[in-house]
Formats: C-alpha cells, sequence, structure tokens
C-alpha cells in the first residue's frame, strides 16, 4: 500500500499536470507516509495532503482509507523512526516541536545530550538559527573541556538484561557496565584470598 501511494502521489502531483512542484515520498511505514510537496506554504501543504489522501482513498478497497493527519515544516528526517519537525494541524500557528526516535526522547542517553539536542532543534527548527546552534554546541564542548559542568550531567542510568559480550553494538554504558563487572570479579577474587 505504501509503494502504491507512493507511485499515485509522484505520478499526479507534479509539474507536468499543472502543480508548482513535483511531490516525492520521503518515509513511508507499516501506517503512514510523508510526502514532500514542495510548497513552502503550511496551508497549501495541507491542501495537498486532504487532496493526495483523497485521491489514494479513491483506489483502496472499502473500508480502507487514507486520512491526512499534519504537516511538518520545518522537518528534519535522520533516519528511520528518526526525525524532528514542527508539527502543524491548522496553518496559522505549529502545535509544538515534535520528535521521534532522537536524543530528546530516548532514555539511554545523560541529561547533557538530551538538553543539547533540545536546544540545537529549537535553534534551528523554531529560531531558524544554524549559526546559533553551531555555537551553542562549541560552547557546551568548551564547558565540559574546562570542567565547567555539572557532572551529574553526564550520567547515564540503564539497565542490562545480558552479559556485556552478549551485546551486538558495544554502547558506552555496555563497555562500562562490563569493565565494572571485571574490576568487581576480580576484587572479589582478591577479598576470598585473604580470607582463607
Amino acid at each position: 500500500m505504501i509503494d502504491h501511494t507512493k507511485k499515485l502521489v509522484q505520478e499526479k502531483f507534479n509539474t507536468g499536470n499543472g502543480y508548482s512542484y513535483d511531490a516525492e515520498v520521503v518515509y513511508g511505514d507499516t501506517d503512514s507516509v510523508m510526502v514532500q510537496f514542495g510548497t513552502p506554504e503550511v496551508e497549501e501543504a495541507m491542501n495537498l495532503g486532504r487532496e493526495a489522501a483523497q485521491h489514494i482513498s479513491d483506489t483502496f478497497t472499502k473500508p480502507i482509507k487514507l486520512e491526512f493527519e499534519k504537516v511538518y515544516w520545518p522537518y528534519l528526517l535522520i533516519s528511520k523512526k528518526r526525525y524532528a519537525g514542527l508539527l502543524w494541524t491548522k496553518p496559522e500557528k505549529y502545535d509544538k516541536m515534535d520528535t521521534k526516535g532522537i536524543e530528546t526522547v530516548r532514555r539511554d542517553n545523560c541529561l547533557l545530550v538530551k538538553n543539547l539536542v533540545t536546544e540545537c532543534l529549537h535553534k534551528i527548527l523554531i529560531d531558524r538559527d544554524i549559526p546559533g546552534a553551531v555555537q551553542f554546541v562549541k560552547n557546551t564542548i568548551s564547558d565540559l573541556l574546562m570542567n565547567r559542568m555539572d557532572l551529574s550531567l553526564l550520567v547515564i542510568t540503564k539497565g542490562l538484561t545480558k552479559a556485556g559480550d552478549a551485546y551486538e553494538n558495544k554502547t558506552a554504558h555496555v563497555e562500562l557496565a562490563e569493565r565494572m563487572r571485571k574490576v568487581d570479579t576480580k576484587q572479589h577474587a582478591e577479598s576470598q584470598s585473604l580470607v582463607s
């Protein structure tokens, strides 16, 4: 259905058919399709989204129906299930900054990373200040290197469900837990030899 939707959107919504831009399906996953219509106007994107939903729904067997849901503008698509953007459900004002699958919502990062990414996204998406985002990252790195940062911002609280060598990807917390286990094992063995 996603491939069918992509084909119909790109066949219909293009300059050859009198539209101002060539539409492109940039993301499709399970129950949603994201289309870049090319317009910088939120209201026009909403109208095109509704038109596309109706056009495609007419080709599906009932009761299957595609519905227009929202516009993201601006929008950063990082990878599958990882994106951020300003979410609009009405053309007058965005509803919120919406993030999926990135460090602002993930629980396996320290607070510093979450705060850094959140502030950068705010500067990029809301303030439209990319140089400001870059400068904020540089200042944060400088503060970190100069020990001008609260160390509690660097704490990661995470549980492991298996031994460290059983993980395919050795992330920082897996590596640290494995080192701590080895130190604990060594200290336990040393304390046993002192007792005997």
